[in-house]
């Protein structure tokens, strides 16, 4: 039996990412799938996280304090501390 997955993303990022894998002979559902496939097999993210500049280091953190046995209390907790990193991120590149 098959499950479904439902994401929202940015208007911006469904369209660019819907031609990207149609140019390559996809479609965004499968190219999804190959992802969670390979993901599986690597035992993580199935690609290097980072931008050069050690810029994920507060996701880096956050996977690390979570490995550790670290609990987030609440799941606004939990998207807060990822928002922060993300735009601790979004900051180094810019």
């Amino acid at each position: 039996m098959a499950k479904t997955i439902q994401v929202r993303v940015d208007d911006n990022v469904k369209d660019s990412a819907d031609s990207l894998f149609m140019s390559l002979g996809l479609d965004t559902s499968t190219a999804i799938r190959m992802f969670l496939a390979e993901a599986l097999k690597a035992g993580g993210i199935p690609f290097a996280m980072t931008n050069g500049e050690n810029g994920d280091t507060a996701i880096r953190d956050a996977i690390a304090y979570r490995n550790a046995g670290g609990k987030f209390h609440s799941a606004s907790e939990f998207k807060a501390r990822m928002k922060s990193a993300i735009k601790e991120c979004a900051d180094v590149r810019a």
